[in-house]
């Protein structure tokens, strides 16, 4: 029997573990071939691949990002491969089976939830081996009715094989994102979750798991994501992997994890400060709201207190990265109490902040509660809202607008300086600089056009210039140490036009070259020569004292900013007020 199993994942460097672990469960009686694909890829082309194989059956990998290109492939396939058996499992299509069997009739079955068992079983049927009703777990259509078959009991996660011994992974390791479970289920309930639907938390074998990761790492994985729903449910067993993760490592390799971050206690949170390797470790967060009548309705036990205490501990720690996550659209949370759960978050400074809006998944509890929330939605993945009974429409667009700006100008790092001096001294909240700088992306159109690097510094400069309150030289100046900060070589094209006359450069360079310590001590231990000043110098009129600005000051001053740029080094910075420029 020919089986395929696979997906459209939402990227090339994605991997999907949930194939691994099902041909794992179903060898040695049976060898699924994996093949994975992405949403990108036109449907005919994966049909025909597909059809290469020969397959008598065919198994679908489906989820809210993927389930409508999936459709469109499994009707295709059933056209040009009638006899193939083909079953959709995964998240997506485990709930409101009735209307996906009578929506897809060409799929013959649906696996439900959990599929090692209930997978093979189905592959022994197809053989002859047991009988239709002896599989669990299962749904399809008999004579125009639904049948469901009951779910089987829950697999001892600790006798499962491993899902990453296979040859044909070996040379894409090092290439893509590896996913890595250590325990199934979650003991929160939040209503807008699937991971709330499972009753508390099984674990893997923990020396299995290790292995696992020694395995990985020995074969070249990068980045390996732990997808744990609370990786630090239980206190000994994350020290346990964190301890592990630190002695074993391999250099360059980064472990994600999703943590709930007001259970974590200081001692582990001062264990991570001071014994991780900056960059080992990164944190993912939901923190979705500060609300507390929302987090009630939604049953989201939050401290966030204890949150902020250890995010702010763990960013003083300076070796964890961390990734906050935020959901516009809750229960009772209108447009100014987003506006204040954005700022209670931003104040924290998360190396990365995601804006993400409810989708009102099949399943979950909010999508049954509906109605009492007023939620109107898109009834095809991945279901996002369109408005409730506190949030409009246009409410949502504008905060969407905020998002996009958000992405490219905090999430991405590229001039952090510029947004903390703007959100701090030029807008009344970090929010209403986001949303208000995002409007404006959008009227201009920019958002369906592509941007270089100096595009997004001149947007900017565009857009402060319609603002009340913004002193734009300040801010021009933060904007070009950001840009040339991130400059490994003299950038031979320029954003700003504003330029030094030639007798100021070579004022600076006869005060440099009587003083060479005026540029700092590192400058002047370089001996640089006349030649190599004006080849690698930049000179440029500024606004503000850089001795100051190091020391977290803004000193208005006119002086002109010199920039040595050191072939694929941190450039070196000094100002020298205009006057003192003779």
């Amino acid at each position: 029997m020919k089986i395929v199993l696979t997906t459209l994942n939402a990227k090339y460097i994605h991997t999907n573990l949930a194939l691994r672990c099902l041909k794992a469960a179903a060898q040695p009686d049976f060898d699924p071939t994996i093949v994975e694909y992405t949403i990108k890829d036109p449907a005919f082309n994966i049909v025909s691949d597909i059809y290469q194989y020969k397959p008598d059956v065919v198994g679908f990998s489906c989820y809210i990002w993927n389930i409508e290109e999936t459709i469109r492939v499994v009707r295709m396939l059933r056209a040009v491969s009638p006899q193939t058996k083909i079953i959709l499992g995964g998240p997506e299509v485990s709930y409101d089976v009735h209307d996906w069997l009578r929506r897809i009739e060409e799929v013959d079955f649906i696996v439900m939830g959990e599929g090692e068992k209930s997978f093979k079983d189905l592959l022994k049927y197809f053989s002859g081996e047991i009988a239709l009703e002896d599989v669990p777990g299962i749904c399809y259509l008999q004579d125009g009715k639904v049948k469901i078959h009951p779910q089987p009991a829950k697999i001892d996660l600790r006798e499962l094989p491993s899902p990453f011994r296979f040859a044909e992974d070996l040379p894409h390791l090092g290439k893509r994102i590896q996913y890595i479970e250590t325990s199934r289920g979650c003991p929160f309930s939040c209503q807008f979750c699937l991971s709330s639907i499972e009753v508390g938390v099984r674990y893997f074998n923990r020396e299995k798991i290790k292995e696992d990761i020694r395995y990985l790492m020995a074969n070249g994985a990068k980045t390996i994501k732990f997808v744990d729903r609370t990786f630090n449910i239980s206190r000994s067993y994350a020290m346990e992997m964190f301890q592990f993760l630190i002695d074993e490592h391999v250099p360059g390799v980064v472990f994600q994890f999703e943590i709930t971050a007001d259970i974590m206690r200081p001692e582990v949170i001062q264990f991570l400060n001071d014994n991780a390797p900056k960059g080992l470790f990164r944190f993912e967060i939901g923190v979705q709201s500060t609300n507390d009548l929302t987090n009630e309705l939604v049953k989201r036990r939050q401290n966030f207190e204890k949150l902020t205490r250890t995010v702010t501990m763990v960013k003083e720690g300076g070796k964890i990265d961390q990734h906050l996550d935020l959901i516009a659209g809750l229960p009772e949370e209108d447009y100014d109490s987003f506006r204040q759960t954005f700022n209670d978050v931003f104040a924290m400074r998360p190396e990365e902040l995601q804006l993400g809006f409810l989708k009102l998944l099949r399943g979950t509890g909010l999508r049954v509660e509906a109605e009492k929330y007023g939620y109107t939605y898109v009834d095809v993945a991945p279901y996002e809202i369109f408005a409730n009974n506190v949030l409009t429409f246009d409410e949502i667009i504008r905060i969407k607008h905020a998002e996009d700006v958000l992405e490219k100008y905090w999430n991405d790092h590229r001039m952090d300086n510029t947004i903390e001096y703007l959100v701090t001294q030029s807008f009344e909240t970090p929010f209403d600089f986001f949303q208000n700088f995002g409007t404006y992306w959008e009227e201009k159109g920019w958002s369906r056009i592509g941007h270089q690097l100096e595009d997004l510094f001149k947007r900017l400069e565009e857009f402060l210039a319609t603002q009340p309150n913004v002193n734009l030289p300040i801010v021009r100046s933060l904007m070009q140490l950001d840009y040339l900060a991130r400059q490994q070589f003299q950038p031979r094209k320029l954003w700003w036009n504003d330029r030094v006359s030639q007798d100021q450069q070579k004022a600076i360079y006869t005060m440099l070259k009587e003083t060479p310590t005026l540029a700092g001590e590192e400058f002047a231990n370089m001996n640089v020569t006349e030649k190599e000043f004006f080849k690698h110098s930049l000179l440029v009129p500024f606004a503000i004292n850089y001795e100051a600005f190091t020391t977290g000051d803004i000193v208005a001053e006119e002086s002109v900013l010199l920039t040595y740029f050191r072939n694929g080094q941190t450039p070196i910075f000094a100002t020298f007020p205009v006057e003192s420029i003779k």
